[in-house]
């Protein structure tokens, strides 16, 4: 239990950060996660088409503090190296 009333508000704040950030986080997964659906069917012009929405949300994510920059570009990275192998 929060002393004050500023500290009572930012225990509010968290946890209406938290539930946000969890939901977006596991949207970032759903969308990771037809990606590599898509890598694994050899199906390199569908994987090729959700590699932008998946880059633009993920960064989006890190300009809203979710996920850290470096992770976003890293998993984009990671995607787009597995996109380039597919014949």
């Amino acid at each position: 239990m929060a002393n004050h009333k500023s500290a009572a508000k930012r225990a509010r704040q968290t946890i209406v950060k938290t539930k946000r950030n969890t939901v977006r986080k596991t949207q970032s997964k759903s969308v990771i996660k037809t990606i590599r659906e898509a890598i694994a069917a050899a199906d390199k012009k569908t994987a090729l088409d959700l590699l932008p929405q998946a880059q633009s949300f993920l960064y989006r994510l890190a300009k809203h503090g979710a996920i850290k920059a470096n992770t976003a570009g890293r998993k984009t990275a990671r995607l787009a190296t597995q996109i380039n192998k597919l014949a």
